[in-house]
């Protein structure tokens, strides 16, 4: 009897150390595939990124290398990114991800960046330096000169201007662009309505109105010293950008009123009848009401509005 029973005993044991090894290789098996899963995920997932490179090559040498290896760590993660705006190239970015770039040692010669998507580069370009005495045929980052907000970055292209590039315009290649919409990152253009306020401009703002028909019409764009053209001036398409240039179109007073309203305190703006526009057109100011009304309304905002008769 003591021998069926040792026996039940082993064969129950050894029975339960089967079925124990079972359990623990399909468990072994499920966390496996669910640690691959989620590293498979995790890169799957990481989005449109910045990558310093591996070697820190230089932008001169770039083309030489047929493998541009990022570094191991992203530079810019899309975590970092807080928008980019598909119009002006610019990205708005968080106060840490701004900040790595103020700290960022940068040469004259560039520091050369990856802009990936999951790891994998889609175009290079280079943190650049505006002292940098060196052109240079690509896309530029320039390292901010002041750290302060609004913390954005913008892709340009070549330095010290886009007449030192040829290529063709990476910047919103459509895998990026539909990169950026998948994490909500993306903004086609700006609206006067969704700034607080206008950049500053060192050569100040000129407000330019015609009337059409029975509507007057006002653009407001940043001041510069060469003259504008009527494309420029009446054209439909708003150009805002947080960090420079402005180009607003807006028909009333009211909406003009607005836009003003957006100017920071302290700023010059010039009121100009037509006379140092080219092209000629038929560029004149309103009723005086009109003009008297804009003229208080610039006053108590702290503009200093010359208006050319």
């Amino acid at each position: 009897m003591d021998k069926v029973r040792k026996f039940i005993f082993a064969h129950t044991l050894k029975k339960n150390r089967i079925t124990l090894v079972a359990i623990f290789l399909v468990l072994s098996v499920i966390i496996g595939i669910t640690l691959i899963s989620g590293s498979c995920s995790t890169l799957k997932d990481e989005g449109v990124t910045i990558y310093l490179t591996k070697d820190d090559i230089p932008p001169q040498q770039m083309d030489a290398y047929r493998s541009m290896k990022p570094a191991d760590q992203a530079f810019i993660r899309t975590s970092d990114i807080i928008s980019y705006n598909e119009q002006t190239h610019e990205l708005k970015l968080t106060q840490d991800a701004y900040d790595r770039i103020y700290q960022l040692e940068v040469p004259t010669k560039g520091t050369t960046f990856l802009v990936c998507i999951n790891k994998k580069t889609i175009y290079w370009g280079a943190f650049w330096t505006p002292f940098s005495s060196h052109s240079f045929n690509g896309v530029t980052i320039y390292k901010p000169l002041n750290f302060s907000e609004p913390y954005i970055v913008t892709l340009q292209l070549g330095y010290p201007s886009s007449d030192f590039y040829d290529g063709e315009d990476p910047r919103n290649k459509t895998e990026i662009i539909e990169a950026l919409k998948k994490s909500s990152k993306l903004i086609t253009l700006l609206t006067i309505s969704d700034v607080d306020i206008l950049p500053k401009s060192m050569k100040g703002y000129e407000l330019y109105s015609w009337q059409e028909n029975d509507d007057w019409h006002y653009t407001v764009i940043t001041g510069t010293n060469r003259n504008k053209t009527i494309e420029e001036i009446s054209s439909d398409e708003d150009y805002i950008s947080e960090t420079g240039w402005i180009n607003i179109h807006c028909t009333g007073e009211a909406a003009i009123k607005a836009i003003l309203e957006k100017i920071p305190s302290g700023e010059f703006i010039s009121w100009n009848n037509g006379s140092f526009v080219s092209d000629g057109f038929n560029l004149m100011l309103p009723p005086l009401d009109i003009v008297e009304n804009i003229k208080n309304l610039t006053k108590a905002l702290g503009l200093n509005l010359n208006v050319h008769d």
